[in-house]
């Protein structure tokens, strides 16, 4: 099992909802983000003008660097493929965040740990959805298991078509995350820097 997260960008507006409802669901500090909507654009020459929006969060990724570092083992893939921190383990040594390729995880100031998106591993082992995907009223996000053809993550990257699906560069750790945008939406903007997160020294 891989449990991993689709984002229709076709469908995202731009609206933070997803934003506010992972700081309130898991208590998220002023200023550290575990998911962020960025604003891609307005990229052409007027008429032709195009913007999309671009959730980010943990790219849920196979080969995850931040676990290959870990010098205790607190970061961790959990049975359902999820990358997470183990508090009682961790011992704040910082070694996991900066090799992130997303910059996708921070250090909490209060704990002295470091800490990122769960995909709410503590709804979805309750069958629940992660506060994110339920607050979505554009109905853009979905998690699933990526290793199942019959998952709704699955369908829905089908559905898209090969050609209209899209993930963060691959710099051999295997993203997982998948982002679908049809072209009459706008094109995908290739970016050498996908650094999405505040940095924290």
């Amino acid at each position: 099992m891989k449990k991993t997260m689709v984002i229709d960008l076709d469908r995202c507006i731009g609206c933070y909802s997803c934003e506010i409802a992972c700081k309130m669901e898991n208590n998220v500090d002023l200023g550290v983000y575990f998911n962020k909507v960025l604003t891609i654009g307005p990229v052409g020459t007027y008429p032709d003008i195009e913007m999309y929006f671009l959730p980010t969060l943990c790219q849920s990724c196979v080969e995850a660097p931040c676990i290959d570092v870990c010098p205790t083992g607190s970061s961790f893939t959990n049975k359902e493929g999820v990358v997470l921190v183990d508090s009682d383990s961790c011992i704040g040594c910082y070694a996991c965040i900066p090799v992130c390729p997303y910059n996708a995880r921070s250090f909490n100031q209060q704990t002295r740990l470091a800490q990122k998106c769960t995909l709410c591993s503590h709804l979805t082992e309750k069958d629940k959805q992660p506060a994110c995907v339920k607050a979505c009223c554009a109905k853009a996000r979905f998690v699933g298991d990526i290793d199942d053809q019959n998952s709704i993550v699955c369908k829905k990257l089908k559905e898209a078509g090969e050609e209209n699906i899209y993930t963060m560069p691959d710099t051999g750790n295997h993203p997982t995350v998948s982002y679908i945008l049809h072209k009459k939406t706008a094109r995908w903007q290739e970016r050498s820097n996908w650094e999405f997160f505040p940095k924290y020294e």
